[in-house]
């Protein structure tokens, strides 16, 4: 049975990644945060702690690489869009029943949400932007499949997120007459690069499995000029040993 509060925190919209961490804290935190100034991430773990630790995400994916050991397959439904400005980021909630598979285990879709621009880099370049799907499996393990987002032709499905923004942050907005397809943000190919960080938001939360796919896809510039947040990236973080894994070798 979930405490009233979490009931509460869920009900209200709020972020799936922020719901694991008050489950992982016992309680919420009052402190505030941005990326930028007093309330940066060179100081968030003044408030937060655990954004000091020693496995952070994002990083600088770079080689030399381990070779992973387990494919990655997805299984996304179209859901009612469900869409909430948490102050951060834009977020979509999504309905029950889509899920990702890592090898045997399966982690249950449960949003995916979006920085500006890439938090992680592929040999020291950022992207136009990042989409992060996050995931979380029966035993409570997060995994995140994150999608690099560069400059191109139109996308569709970010057309129809767009045109649906809320006009007040803090507010899920269900758009009932509106269907969203997650798997048509991410690109024919699912090799990915492996490694394993931290909620790139705080409490900064460590455990967190990342799955960065190889292949971008393709956005406007008008597109991405026109998501309410002009800069909402983590800086990369230390590896501090961590080896970065690769598929499709």
């Amino acid at each position: 049975m979930l405490k009233p509060w979490i009931r509460v925190a869920l009900l209200a919209g709020l972020s799936a990644l922020a719901v694991h961490a008050a489950l992982a804290a016992g309680h919420g935190s009052k402190a505030h945060w941005g990326y930028e100034g007093a309330e940066g991430p060179d100081n968030w773990s003044k408030a937060f702690p655990r954004c000091g630790g020693n496995s952070q995400a994002p990083i600088d994916i770079k080689g030399p690489f381990a070779a992973a050991s387990a494919p990655i397959g997805v299984r996304y439904k179209p859901s009612k869009l469900r869409i909430i400005d948490n102050g951060h980021t834009i977020q979509v909630n999504y309905d029950a029943g889509s899920s990702m598979r890592v090898g045997k285990e399966r982690f249950e879709l449960l949003q995916f949400h979006f920085h500006r621009p890439s938090e992680e880099k592929l040999d020291g370049e950022a992207k136009a932007m990042v989409v992060h799907f996050v995931h979380k499996s029966a035993a409570g393990k997060l995994a995140v499949i994150g999608v690099l987002l560069e400059e191109g032709k139109d996308s569709e499905t970010i057309s129809t997120l767009w045109s649906n923004l809320p006009k007040h942050a803090g507010k899920e907005t269900v758009v009932s007459r509106v269907t969203i397809d997650a798997s048509r943000l991410l690109p024919a190919s699912l090799d990915y690069y492996h490694y394993m960080g931290s909620l790139t938001t705080p409490p900064c939360t460590e455990g967190v499995a990342f799955y960065i796919l190889k292949h971008p896809v393709q956005v406007s510039k008008a597109q991405v000029a026109a998501f309410p947040y002009e800069m909402n990236a983590r800086p990369v973080q230390p590896l501090n040993g961590r080896q970065v894994a690769e598929s499709g070798k």
